[in-house]
């Protein structure tokens, strides 16, 4: 009995590695990337604009989570030694910039777009639109704006990021907030809008 466990231990580890190469492999045709970025089972790229200069990541980064780039538009640049972690989502529709040493934890949203029209009549008929001729080639109404999230930032799990936000050097973002605005440089942001609890300076 324990030679057939170790048998299935062994099969099963060298599954878990063929996946994880496979995976790796296929995200790494739709990026532009640098030495030693990783992309672990878990990871998924959805550049449907095809252009792979709109996805850039710096080396040593680790990808658990998912990339998409809009049809219409968007861009995501992710710096050196960045962690995005299990269940995370950036979406772009115009630009997501991620410098260096930054660390993203699980169940991560950051979306720079709406992704629909506020008006009622037209985000339906866009949406039937979308499901006839695929993803949206022209951004028309939908609403977008630039993320920035600068060095050293550390965001927690369940957060959600918000277009038109820059992230100060070094803020750390709680658990579960939602940042609806601009965060300062070395500071603690938490709750739902996301507000200053306290200076992170000495």
């Amino acid at each position: 009995m324990k030679f057939i466990y170790y048998i299935s231990y062994l099969y099963k580890g060298v599954l878990r590695k063929i996946s994880h190469k496979i995976t790796d492999w296929s995200c790494k045709n739709d990026v532009v990337f640098d030495k030693g970025t990783r992309f672990t089972m878990t990871a998924k790229v959805e550049n449907i604009s095809k252009n792979i200069k709109n996805i850039t990541i710096g080396k040593n980064t680790i990808i658990e989570g998912k990339l998409m780039v809009f049809n219409y538009g968007g861009k995501i640049s992710i710096g050196k030694n960045v962690y995005v972690g299990v269940g995370t989502n950036i979406r772009s529709g115009e630009l997501i910039t991620i410098w260096d040493n930054v660390l993203i934890s699980h169940n991560v949203n950051i979306i720079d777009t709406d992704s629909h029209e506020i008006d009622h009549f037209e985000r339906i008929q866009n949406y039937n639109k979308t499901l006839i001729e695929g993803s949206a080639k022209v951004k028309g109404n939908v609403k977008t704006g630039k993320i920035k999230i600068e060095n050293y930032v550390w965001i927690s799990f369940g957060v959600t990021i918000l277009k038109n936000i820059t992230i100060g050097e070094g803020a750390i973002i709680a658990a579960n907030s939602v940042v609806t605005k601009d965060v300062p440089a070395f500071s603690l942001v938490a709750g739902s809008p996301a507000k200053v609890i306290k200076s992170l300076l000495k």
